[in-house]
């Protein structure tokens, strides 16, 4: 009688774990409901190389002196957090290139891109490129906004000398 007891004490235990905890996926309609929500329309499609959806062009990044200083310890903690792991101040070449000399070498609108369309410029950009095949490694995607890179570009140039 009290194997009976257990047993019917599993089997109800079991019923209601199952069905607590089954399924997790969607119904099917909601299934439907969902991916019409998250698919990207067909004009986006493609796009996905460009992180912001924004190519900085030339002339679109204006350099003023004296440097922004708030912009440059903006850009000195920036550089800290997501680029000192692979990119010296010198021009030392760790995983990539050292940033020393590197606003003197390229255009503003240049190294913007670098940084937030590292993608687009790896495929299109004949220096960026090169710099690959000499570095070996590509520069991950680290989703920076074009305010940001903004800042970043203010602490090179500070690191290249300009007051």
């Amino acid at each position: 009688m009290r194997c009976k007891i257990s047993f019917a004490a599993f089997l109800i235990a079991s019923t209601v774990m199952i069905t607590a905890c089954g399924g997790g996926e969607p119904k099917s309609d909601e299934k439907s409901a969902e991916s019409s929500t998250t698919e990207k329309p067909a004009d986006q499609a493609g796009t996905e190389t460009e992180v912001h959806g924004t190519e900085v062009k030339p002339g679109d990044v204006k350099l003023e002196t004296p440097l922004n200083a708030e912009w440059v310890t903006a850009g000195k903690g920036i550089y800290d957090m997501k680029c000192q792991s692979c990119h010296k101040l010198t021009d030392e070449r760790v995983v990539g290139p050292g940033w020393s000399g590197v606003t003197k070498r390229r255009e503003p609108h240049w190294i913007m891109n670098m940084i937030t369309n590292v993608d687009m410029m790896l495929e299109k950009d004949p220096e960026a490129q090169k710099l690959l095949e000499q570095c070996l490694v590509r520069m991950p995607n680290q989703n920076i906004s074009q305010d940001d890179a903004r800042k970043i570009l203010e602490f090179m140039r500070q690191n290249d000398g300009v007051k």
